[in-house]
């Protein structure tokens, strides 16, 4: 939908691919569908979760047996993002490098893309 022609909207790391594809072995699921929402203190936020089919309008990346479908409204925000999966003491999870955003909150689950107005 907002894609460059022959060029994947995200790409994911080789730990990315292997927490994706351990996931849906473990779910059962055809995929992690990545989107964004209102929400948090910079305003939007990622949502994951893991999914049975893809919708219509996704744009599906595969990548080494790894499949992330992205919402719609979802797509111009994500376009060259590469996602990451690291593991910790404290906390693991999926990280977002995404040459889109403008500003992270101080935890960094919150996001504000460039050309955004303020939320309020």
């Amino acid at each position: 939908m907002f894609g460059v022609p022959g060029k994947a909207a995200v790409t994911l790391s080789p730990r990315a691919v292997a927490k994706i594809t351990a996931l849906m072995a473990a779910s059962g699921s055809s995929g992690l569908r990545l989107g964004v929402k209102k929400g948090g203190c910079a305003g939007m936020e990622y949502s994951l979760e893991l999914a049975e089919t893809a919708a219509p309008m996704d744009e599906v990346v595969e990548q080494d047996g790894a499949r992330v479908l992205i919402a719609p409204l979802a797509q111009m925000f994500l376009i060259g993002t590469e996602i990451d999966y690291e593991e910790g003491l404290l906390e693991s999870g999926f990280r977002f490098n995404n040459p889109n955003v403008a500003e992270a909150c101080g935890c960094g689950e919150s996001i504000r893309f460039k050309d955004m107005p303020e939320a309020g």
